[in-house]
């Protein structure tokens, strides 16, 4: 959809953001965003006064806007035209289910043996050795 083919009465009824968008489509690059609202005021000939009065809004309406990206500079352009490469690199084998097993099974029993090494660490520490049992007919009186 060029922007010149519309007829006037479907220029009147889109919003700034969907003629922003068209515009930028058209020209395939960035463009200021006193640029972009010149060309939609002149295209529906809206005069000096309401460029000057709207062109902050204008501006709140495209940051706003997910479809489109602010540069540098004041720039802006179409989101679609910079898309992050996104690569994923995979190893060359997969791993079956049972090599996935096997290393559960090996954690596991890491697991297992690391309890019992704590277990006869506590029996070799006899930390009860000082203790002093005493009955009610030896209570000392203080």
């Amino acid at each position: 959809m060029k922007l010149k083919d519309l007829k006037e009465e479907e220029l009147e009824t889109m919003s700034f953001d969907d003629l922003a968008y068209i515009i930028l489509k058209e020209k395939g690059k960035k463009m200021k965003t006193a640029d972009i609202f010149k060309i939609i005021c002149d295209t529906l000939k809206l005069g000096e006064n309401a460029y000057t009065n709207q062109i902050g809004e204008f501006y709140t309406l495209l940051s706003t806007e997910k479809r489109f990206i602010q540069l540098d500079k004041g720039f802006w352009d179409l989101r679609e035209n910079h898309t992050a490469k996104i690569e994923i690199e995979t190893e060359d084998e997969e791993e079956t289910d049972e090599e996935v097993e096997e290393e559960i099974e090996e954690d596991e029993d890491e697991m297992y043996l690391d309890e019992t090494k704590e277990a006869d660490d506590d029996e070799t520490d006899d930390d009860l050795q000082d203790l002093v049992i005493m009955d009610e007919e030896n209570d000392i009186d203080l």
